[in-house]
């Protein structure tokens, strides 16, 4: 069974950008309700759930989307979480140098994340990944997410895009939660210990990493 992660912050820590009430409402209550049904639905099942990741990947290609869906969105919390930081920072070294070759630039990065976060219709998530040597910006609906699909690539950022993500700070101008997420709070140390990561093979974080996140 799995237990909610805490913040690897303060609850306040990322503010103004994102207020203590909407960290407190988004953690305690919607990432808490998502590891809660998770649970309930393997109990339900009598299946095991010792590994986040590898419940999200056997409910997609199974097609229990009600599983997928609570799992899935337990674990793109998790990582987003990790995705933000209170101490700002630039991409390192590695990353830099590949967000110059693929997009030409932070700027133009930047204006790609937004505009694809913004214009995603309806719930959903804004990725940045590193695809086949590539770093690539894709949105996906609902609960959807890269680990749940063979050869999607390595996530290094997401942002969340449901509502009860910016909605008590931004009401319904999401573009410029993204503008400001990108720019203020944006987690550019963990983007290239992932991206490193999918460079040498090696798997990145994964939802066992969070010291409380699994339940004895």
């Amino acid at each position: 069974m799995f237990k909610l992660p805490d913040l690897p912050y303060s609850y306040d820590a990322l503010a103004p950008t994102l207020s203590a009430e909407a960290m407190r409402l988004h953690h305690d209550k919607h990432h808490a309700g998502y590891i809660q049904k998770t649970n309930e639905l393997l109990k339900d099942t009598g299946r095991r759930g010792d590994n986040l990741e590898n419940v999200v990947r056997d409910a997609a290609r199974s097609g229990d989307r009600k599983l997928f869906n609570q799992a899935a969105q337990a674990w793109n919390h998790a990582f987003y979480w990790h995705c933000m930081t209170p101490a700002r920072n630039a991409p390192g070294n590695t990353l830099a140098a590949a967000i110059q070759h693929d997009f030409g630039g932070m700027d133009a990065l930047r204006a790609k994340f937004v505009e694809t976060g913004a214009g995603h219709f309806a719930s959903g998530w804004v990725w940045l990944l590193a695809k086949q040597g590539r770093l690539l910006v894709v949105a996906t609906h609902d609960a959807d997410n890269l680990i749940a699909h063979t050869h999607s690539g390595t996530p290094l950022l997401v942002c969340d895009l449901w509502e009860h993500a910016y909605y008590l700070d931004y009401r319904n101008v999401r573009k410029k939660f993204l503008e400001t997420w990108f720019d203020k709070i944006a987690n550019w140390d963990f983007a290239t210990a992932q991206f490193d990561a999918a460079h040498n093979s090696a798997g990145g974080w994964c939802f066992a990493d969070d010291e409380t996140a699994l339940a004895a």
